[in-house]
């Protein structure tokens, strides 16, 4: 059944209420990290210097560099290198587990993870580049942004604890930025890093979790439940599952590391009470900047 105006209206006030507050902080995090260009290593349009070449019969005067061609008796030309907008998709878990924060006071995992995920679709807009949600039409431009913001900002949250990108949605010539928590079962990965490397697409897998998640902190009876309420366990001694739990997150991130440098791919983590910006400029780092 459809909803009625007022309904739709309702629905879309609540969806967008904190869009300007996302945009706001993805801004102030972007401009921590300058954007570039990327170069394609050839010589065409650009603003980089490429290399010198001997200048060619009838080449132009104006081509001529003429402070090289004074170190040597041939005449030279400056070439720049190439340089092309690249495509740049972004995913980001919408799975219940993500909605997770061990302290009231400290955002969410999925918070971080779409103020990251927006930051980062902003440097690559300012260095010229196409940005969309995976699956979605990746354009350029300033406009772009409140596309992109809107695009996250209503993603709808999945059922289960977990969730996953369709491999068949990827596409040659892009990178894709993965942001989860990849605590659920994670074979899901195994297909899309397959999918990746028959088309030559790399990228980015980025762990996202609470302190809590990382340290474990529990002691004495504990209940444990899933944001989906689809698992509990009660503990009569949750410090004795400490150790086991710890061993079981390091052996997640080894598999992991191991499945996306198998790919050509980079692993990285980040808790939500570490500076995003940190995390933010390893992106950006390892994605060409």
């Amino acid at each position: 059944m459809s909803l009625g105006p007022a309904e739709l209206r309702a629905e879309a006030q609540g969806v967008s209420a904190h869009l300007p507050g996302l945009i706001l902080s993805a801004e102030r995090l972007s401009h921590m990290v300058a954007p570039g260009a990327h170069g394609l290593r050839r010589a065409g349009p650009g603003e980089d210097f490429w290399q010198y070449r001997p200048a060619e019969r009838g080449e132009a005067a104006r081509n001529i560099d003429w402070r090289r061609s004074a170190r040597s008796d041939g005449e030279f030309v400056r070439d720049r290198e190439a340089q092309s907008a690249q495509t740049l998709s972004l995913w980001v878990s919408g799975g219940q587990g993500m909605r997770y924060s061990g302290d009231p006071e400290r955002v969410t995992k999925v918070q971080r993870a779409q103020v990251l995920a927006l930051a980062l679709g902003m440097i690559a807009l300012r260095g010229g580049e196409k940005v969309g949600l995976l699956g979605q039409p990746a354009r350029a431009g300033r406009r772009q942004v409140e596309r992109l913001a809107q695009a996250i900002s209503a993603s709808v949250a999945a059922e289960t604890d977990g969730d996953a990108p369709l491999p068949d949605v990827l596409r040659p010539n892009q990178r894709l930025v993965i942001i989860s928590d990849f605590l659920t079962d994670p074979s899901w990965v195994q297909a899309l890093l397959a999918r990746a490397g028959s088309i030559g697409l790399r990228g980015v897998l980025l762990q996202v979790l609470d302190p809590d998640e990382e340290e474990f902190p529990f002691s004495g009876a504990v209940e444990f439940r899933s944001l989906s309420g689809t698992m509990r366990h009660d503990s009569r001694d949750a410090a004795g599952l400490r150790e086991a739990y710890l061993l079981r997150l390091a052996e997640r991130r080894d598999w992991l590391l191991k499945h996306a440098q198998g790919a050509g791919w980079h692993f990285g983590q980040h808790r939500t009470d570490h500076s995003a910006a940190v995390a933010l400029g390893w992106l950006y780092q390892v994605l060409g900047g």
